[in-house]
């Protein structure tokens, strides 16, 4: 069974043979979320990206470059316009063939090619495997600086890509759903309120949400995303339908953006990431939350 998409990830074997290409660029994309006692901090995987990386490949840094930190919440989509900045500095135009990858299972990138197709960047991609299968295969790393000339980005945004508090709560008046369905892409323990909710200060998930975990959706040890034939009856048991609108959440736009991904590759054509997620709806203690 192949994928609907596989254009939307690129092997390491392609990578290494493109690098050079003038019209190809690559970026790390790595954060880190450190758990303190306040919930988690975000920390920049920059650090890391120094201390080696693809040879050629820049770095994007999603909360200082491409989050609209005007905002109370972390890592909110930007305006078109300061997302086409931030990309247009960093020599991303919206041809451009850009090629993402982190070292966290592929949520980071996929955060960021979530956002990039959104804006109208077509050829964005995601390095199937990531740092695990490309260091894991004994390719080349570098600790060279990696910078691209600046360039502009036109978007052209795609505003039903997102969902907002608004649409949640339709789809709960609904009952039913109203013809959507909800997904929740945090581990099984956060979906069913067994961490006791101390991520996002509430335990359980929004009524009517079914789970399919990000973590389950790579092979722990290649980091790739796992084949169609076993990705699909995951998102099927979950009540996902290629007639309904499918929105994905999480705690803030990030493992939601990875199924909305898998999602995208089986050929779901109406997908929608809750940018704010639990991070905005387990705040207001008006909203029910359910644990099993």
């Amino acid at each position: 069974m192949p994928f609907a998409h596989p254009e939307f990830l690129v092997s390491t074997d392609w990578l290494a043979e493109h690098l050079a290409d003038n019209d190809v660029r690559v970026f790390e994309a790595t954060v880190f979320l450190r758990r303190g006692e306040r919930g988690f901090q975000v920390e920049s995987g920059r650090a890391e990206y120094e201390s080696g990386h693809i040879p050629g490949a820049g770095f994007l840094d999603l909360q200082a470059d491409f989050s609209d930190n005007d905002q109370r919440l972390r890592f909110m989509m930007p305006s078109a316009e300061a997302f086409a900045a931030a990309a247009g500095r960093h020599g991303i135009s919206e041809s451009t063939m850009l090629v993402l990858y982190d070292r966290s299972g592929s949520m980071w990138a996929a955060r960021l090619w979530w956002m990039f197709r959104s804006m109208g960047c077509e050829r964005a991609t995601v390095l199937d495997g990531g740092w695990t299968r490309w260091t894991g295969e004994g390719r080349a790393v570098s600790t060279g600086a990696a910078t691209y000339p600046p360039a502009t980005f036109t978007p052209t945004a795609d505003p039903a890509r997102f969902a907002d508090l608004a649409e949640v709560r339709a789809f709960l008046e609904s009952g039913e759903g109203g013809g959507s369905c909800l997904i929740n892409a945090l581990g099984r323990d956060q979906h069913s309120g067994a961490d006791g909710g101390g991520t996002y200060g509430r335990a359980g998930h929004i009524p009517g949400a079914t789970n399919v975990p990000a973590m389950e959706l790579t092979d722990p040890e290649t980091g790739r995303y796992r084949p169609a034939e076993e990705l699909a009856p995951l998102f099927e048991d979950a009540g996902a339908d290629r007639t309904r609108r499918v929105v994905t959440y999480c705690g803030g736009g990030i493992a939601a953006s990875s199924d909305a991904l898998a999602l995208s590759l089986l050929g779901y054509e109406n997908v929608a990431v809750y940018d704010a997620s639990m991070s905005e709806y387990a705040a207001d203690p008006s909203l029910p939350l359910v644990v099993d």
